[in-house]
């Protein structure tokens, strides 16, 4: 089963440095007319070479062209309504003679769509009747028998993929950019949200230095928090933690004997609300904290807490 699969790798691999050679002007054209385009990039095929182009019409709207993909079928019913006139069309079919994608370009070109085609044979009639063509010809499909798309939908997720990436290059697509795309990501946690925005302001448990010791545990109890804060929003003169108030009983268990003062930690750790909150979790993880007071180490102020596990 090993060599199995090391030979689909091998004929993969070489089908994809076939069609990198394959490589022209004509995929620096193409890019040239997407950054110039004033539309949308709407890709457009059926079986595997739909499921292609959803993935590239995803990854171009991912990073800063915006695309959406097509079904050809749908599209043939109603759908085309959804095609502006200044918006791109990449035809995907590997044999450039799909039936489905062949009836949507009279269409296109009444419409005035500029058509990119992406095939296999630049003599097909998608191709002829494409401005632009990228040509994804292969030596051999993986498969034994040769039926089964593999090495051929490869080829062509590849090309989408060089697509994408010319054109954020060219953008100067960053970072930031693609966090805006993904919010709900990782990395749009970690470049768009800020402490701010998930910091706890309501009902924190300050506490004052001449609490009991039955006070002390009310109010780390209500907090919810494993801390309380002594001192207030003005002025912040430590904290004590659930950890601390442990060590103390386990040195002396007498509870009578301590006091606030004693247990609290007098450089608690403070972050900047405005900071972002993987500069904080980077922070905590440093310090091996849970729990971070938000506001300014300087005046020995808090406007709220923030707590990775909530």
């Amino acid at each position: 089963m090993k060599d199995i699969a090391k030979r689909v790798f091998d004929t993969e691999i070489d089908s994809l440095k076939h069609v990198a050679s394959l490589l022209d002007d004509e995929f620096s054209k193409v890019v040239d007319v997407i950054l110039k385009a004033s539309g949308k990039v709407i890709v457009i095929g059926i079986g595997k070479s739909g499921i292609i182009g959803k993935k590239v019409a995803a990854t171009l709207a991912s990073t800063g062209t915006p695309s959406f993909f097509l079904h050809p079928g749908e599209a043939f019913h109603g759908d085309l309504g959804m095609v502006g006139t200044d918006d791109i069309v990449i035809l995907i079919s590997y044999s450039g003679e799909t039936d489905e994608v062949l009836k949507l370009i009279p269409f296109l070109k009444w419409n005035k769509n500029t058509i990119i085609g992406i095939t296999g044979n630049p003599n097909s009639t998608v191709a002829k009747n494409s401005e632009y063509h990228l040509n994804v010809n292969i030596k051999q499909e993986a498969c034994p028998l040769a039926l089964a798309p593999t090495s051929s939908t490869t080829a062509t997720l590849v090309m989408g993929d060089a697509l994408a990436v010319a054109l954020m290059e060219s953008r100067q697509f960053q970072h930031e950019d693609f966090a805006r795309f993904h919010p709900g990501g990782s990395l749009g946690r970690k470049l768009l949200i800020k402490v701010k925005d998930l910091m706890r302001t309501d009902n924190l448990p300050f506490i004052s230095e001449t609490a009991s010791f039955t006070e002390l545990l009310l109010c780390m109890s209500e907090g919810r928090l494993g801390l309380v804060i002594v001192g207030n929003n003005q002025q912040v003169k430590g904290v004590v933690t659930d950890g601390d108030l442990r060590r103390a009983l386990v040195k002396n268990p007498d509870t009578a004997s301590h006091t606030v003062i004693d247990m609290m930690s007098r450089s608690p750790v403070f972050i900047d609300e405005n900071e972002f909150i993987h500069h904080a979790e980077q922070l905590m993880i440093e310090k091996k904290i849970t729990t971070i007071l938000v506001g300014s180490a300087k005046d020995r102020t808090v406007s709220g807490i923030y707590q990775i596990y909530q």
